[in-house]
């Protein structure tokens, strides 16, 4: 690979070496907004802004890692073509790299990727091949495959170029916002923020950079505690991207010394992070990339005395998850409601109890009838609500104006 100049030794990333790639890919990616998070009804200049890395092509920031490291290929590299491994943006992320590189490139995604992903890598031009059922089993076989083509392996992570490349994100913050005092990155195999680190602490010492893993998969978070590796365990998370089982001693060693801490966060903090991102900022955000936000909203990072920047890694998410993320929102926000109400099975019952229902102001979504639970008596019906209501106050008042009505009633879970 050909060398980068200002590209330091051993370990370490020369905020040079981010500038160069800054410089390499001008033009090549979009340089993302910084986008304010407002709070309902707030007033005044915000507190937190958004680096919207999930309008970036591709919807992630991993286009910036890997063109900056295909650029970096001498021509007999080139000829021989990548091969990378990933279920989802790293892959879309290269394969776009190889395309505008005129490289050929193999992908290795497990056979459990969402077709959207694999069908979207494919629309790049990439070869795609499907193998085992695990990230794991997919990396096993892409390695084979490099070895037995003598291609490059273009690794998420673990490689000073994709580091140097993921750094824009750091230097463009740093370049549109002058006061910024804390940056908050989600990590997974630790490539974002190793090179937003190593280029804020180089260049504006006095910025915070905060980590945040998924308390499901906290391999660089246990890592650091212990000051050694630790490998993780296979784990379901909602911020799949940040799914990482084993952490590699370049970003390791990255993060000890140049971010100031990391936290975790729970999987509902992470899904309410989505829920409120898309309905308060209009923004479509995977897992991964509501991580930073996550863990402001829920206060395990605080915003410092200037501006936060929590950086929104990407927006990759499947459609069917959003919506199963919507109702549970709107269910945690008191404005999906689950009632099961006795009443007696004869006719003017159910009109009886919809009425109170209207007369409140609430919307009847779904209806059910519960005739054969044994817990319910003879002669009496469960009829199961899902109800809208404004608001957890909304909902308490309409339960209490049923019970009111002499209509046993009580929320379901």
């Amino acid at each position: 690979m050909a060398p980068v100049s200002g590209g330091g030794t051993g370990l370490d990333l020369p905020a040079a070496a981010v500038e160069e790639a800054a410089r390499l890919l001008e033009g090549r990616v979009v340089r993302t907004p910084l986008l304010p998070l407002l709070a309902p009804g707030a007033g005044g200049e915000a507190r937190v802004w958004l680096k919207a890395e999930n309008l970036q092509r591709t919807g992630s920031f991993k286009i910036r890692g890997a063109l900056n490291c295909l650029a970096r290929l001498e021509p007999q590299q080139r000829r021989r073509g990548v091969v990378a491994a990933s279920a989802g943006n790293h892959a879309q992320g290269v394969a776009l790299a190889a395309a505008q590189a005129g490289v050929p490139a193999l992908i290795v995604m497990p056979a459990s990727a969402p077709m959207v992903k694999v069908e979207s890598t494919r629309s790049y031009g990439a070869e795609v091949v499907l193998a085992g059922d695990t990230f794991d089993q997919a990396y096993a076989e892409a390695s084979r495959l490099q070895r037995e083509r003598g291609a490059f392996f273009v690794h998420p992570f673990d490689d000073p170029h994709v580091i140097a490349g993921q750094g824009t994100v750091g230097l463009e913050i740093l370049a549109d916002m002058d006061d910024v005092d804390q940056i908050v990155v989600p990590v997974g195999g630790g490539g974002l923020i190793s090179g937003i680190a190593a280029y804020v602490k180089q260049r504006r010492p006095g910025v915070r950079v905060v980590g945040v893993q998924p308390r499901a998969a906290p391999a660089l978070y246990r890592s650091i505690q212990a000051g050694r590796l630790v490998p993780g365990e296979s784990a379901r998370t909602i911020a799949d991207g940040l799914a990482v089982k084993e952490p590699r001693e370049r970003t390791f060693q990255l993060i000890r010394r140049y971010v100031d801490d990391m936290v975790l966060v729970e999987e509902d903090e992470i899904a309410a992070a989505i829920f409120m991102l898309l309905e308060r900022s209009r923004l479509v955000v995977e897992g991964a990339g509501a991580a930073a936000v996550a863990a402001l909203e829920s206060g395990r990072v605080r915003p410092g005395s200037g501006r936060t920047v929590a950086v929104v890694s990407g927006g990759n998410i499947d459609i069917n998850l959003i919506a199963r993320i919507i109702e549970r929102g709107l269910v945690a926000d008191g404005r999906y409601v689950r009632l099961a109400a006795q009443v007696a099975d004869r006719p003017g019952s159910l009109h009886r109890l919809l009425g109170v229902v209207a007369r409140e102001g609430a919307n009847v979504v779904t209806v059910s009838h519960e005739r054969l639970d044994p817990a319910v008596p003879l002669g009496d019906t469960e009829v199961g609500l899902v109800v809208e209501t404004r608001n957890r106050a909304h909902a308490e008042q309409l339960i209490a104006a049923i019970r009111a009505e002499g209509i046993a009633c009580r929320e379901r879970p």
